[in-house]
């Protein structure tokens, strides 16, 4: 397995937690050993070195592997060297990939040594390594889960330990109650018996300075990268309340397996019903006895109302979807009841008239029953129109985006492009090779490959650019989106919720304005006025200037 045509490599070393157990023979050291050892039996300058270290084989998200790409993007080498195919990834149809098309495809040779896998040779048992290299992933995987369900019928804990506890000095899977943060946890459960409200004991906690739990976790307890510790709030808030009063983990219980990975090859994660929860009694120092905690959950949310429930409440179809034109609020349902008439006094108003800001909102307010009827009839009319109609319509906003830029014209550029792209490709490796057998000296090769790198990034970015559909095709493809929703709708007698929210982004309330020029008359004036309100359709936006509904007030 020689390699002389090329003289500039990278090695690529990784090792995952699970790997690291089995001692000497999988270890970044003897990986680089085996690489640098390789190197220099086959006259190759090993450039610089990517490491991977505690990273899982069936995921390609990594540092290491990122900034290796990186870096051959820019052509600093046309080798990759790994101890084997496990190495460069254990996932069968990822690992393939870049060892068969990836490298290949941009000129670059792969090897896996003890593999005996070269991208410059016939790889008869490819296949069938990289389906073997998936095998043990899976197999891995499984018996990982086998010891965690192990370890979690038996009562250990083997999770992160929880707001109030710590794991113990002498028995790392199970938990002790934490001195700094378990009388918190206490105080939290007795003002919540004694009928305080979530939001309430959170504020407490914020007024005294207690540290929340994540905050905590980063300043006091656990290893948290710059990113993750940029998620931890300072305040607490009633949610992390809530989520410690129903935790039976504060009465000595064990309870895991909550949530499962989708799968082997992903980190998402799913609910598990409740019934199959792995729960565990008395395992640990409870923080809570029995009495305190149910005397919390009777009171948990007592103060709270579902007033929706109600008969008695209107119940708006337009909340979230209808904001006051001026300041952006979402309107709310208002009203009173006059001689029995409940929908006819039935508005949706502004509230947001604050006094101490500069240009504080106007009060906008419009009748529901008007607003609704507004709004059935002009999405009835969209979904009256013809196919011929509607593709008229699209046509018509495809001409006021301006398509200068024909889509011929940008796939022939695009396929130049690649075209340029891979000669370029081509060229670099030829000069590399040329420079190795002395035809061409390393001053002129530096200069000639700057230049053809430069060349080829400004290509790529056209590229990148191109990948993007033009605004005029953007535009198309919305209005096909569209209409293609509205062809299962016949003609609306009633608009609800559903129907609502499936057509409509967001719907713009303006201020009446009245005959004078006003935007205020006198109480129970019976004027007529005009009143903005636009209409914001999913995918396509506002398919008209202003609508303005005349009317006038009926005097209460």
């Amino acid at each position: 397995m020689k390699t002389g045509r090329f003289t500039l490599g990278f090695a690529y070393l990784r090792l995952s937690n699970e790997e690291a157990q089995g001692g000497e023979s999988s270890s970044i050291t003897n990986q680089r050993m085996i690489v640098q050892n390789y190197c220099t039996q086959n006259n190759i300058t090993l450039v610089r070195e990517f490491v991977d270290d505690g990273y899982s084989g069936g995921n390609f998200n990594r540092p290491g592997f990122k900034e290796m790409l990186k870096q051959l993007e820019q052509g600093k080498a046309n080798l990759v060297i790994t101890k084997d195919l496990s190495r460069l990834g254990r996932d069968m149809r990822e690992a393939s990939y870049y060892a068969e098309q990836f490298f290949p495809e941009r000129g670059i040779q792969y090897v896996a040594i003890a593999d005996n896998f070269d991208t410059e040779h016939d790889n008869i048992m490819a296949p069938f390594l990289f389906a073997m290299n998936e095998v043990y992933l899976r197999d891995g995987s499984r018996k990982v889960k086998d010891v965690l369900r192990n370890k979690r019928e038996s009562g250990q804990y083997c999770a992160c330990p929880p707001y109030g506890y710590r794991k113990d000095r002498e028995n790392r899977h199970r938990l002790a109650p934490d001195e700094a943060t378990a009388p918190v946890v206490e105080r939290i459960f007795r003002r919540a018996a004694a009928g305080d409200s979530s939001r309430k004991i959170a504020l407490d906690l914020n007024a005294d300075g207690v540290i929340p739990p994540l905050k905590y976790r980063v300043l006091y307890r656990d290893d948290f990268s710059e990113e993750g510790a940029s998620h931890a709030s300072d305040t607490w808030n009633y949610t992390t309340v809530k989520r410690i009063l129903k935790n039976p983990v504060y009465l000595g219980h064990t309870l895991l397996g909550r949530s499962k990975k989708v799968s082997v090859k992903s980190k998402k994660k799913v609910a598990v019903p409740r019934d199959n929860w792995s729960v565990t009694e008395d395992t640990h120092p409870p923080l809570v006895d029995k009495t305190l905690f149910q005397r919390a959950q009777e009171n948990l949310g007592r103060g709270s109302r579902d007033y929706r429930a109600f008969e008695q409440v209107r119940k708006s179809i337009f909340g979230g979807v209808a904001v006051c034109a001026k300041c952006g609020h979402a309107l709310c349902s208002c009203g009173t009841v006059y001689k029995g008439e409940r929908e006819k006094y039935w508005y949706l108003s502004c509230t947001h008239q604050r006094r101490d800001v500069a240009a504080p909102c106007e009060g906008v307010r419009i009748r529901y029953a008007d607003l609704v009827e507004l709004v059935r009839q002009d999405l009835n009319s969209l979904l009256a129109l013809s196919d011929g109609e509607a593709e008229t319509l699209a046509r018509e906003a495809v001409r006021r985006m301006g398509s200068e830029e024909n889509l011929k014209t940008r796939q022939l550029k695009k396929e130049r492009s690649e075209a340029r792209i891979m000669a370029i490709d081509k060229i670099i490796t030829k000069l590399y090779t040329d420079n190795a057998m002395g035809k061409l000296d390393d001053d002129r090769l530096s200069r000639m490959v700057a230049d053809l790198e430069k060349e080829s990034a400004g290509l790529k970015a056209v590229l990148e650019e191109l990948k993007a559909p033009s605004p005029a095709q953007q535009t198309a493809d919305s209005y096909a989106r569209f209409f293609a929703l509205a062809r299962s709708y016949a003609h609306l007698k009633k608009l609800d919720r559903d129907t609502l929210v499936t057509f409509v982004d967001r719907i713009e309330i303006g201020p009446k304005i009245y005959e004078n020029g006003s935007r205020k008359v006198p109480a129970r004036a019976n004027q007529p006025y005009r009143q903005s309100v636009r209409i914001f359709y999913k995918f396509i936006g506002e398919l008209s200037e202003n609508s303005e509904k005349c009317s006038a007030e009926k005097p209460v």
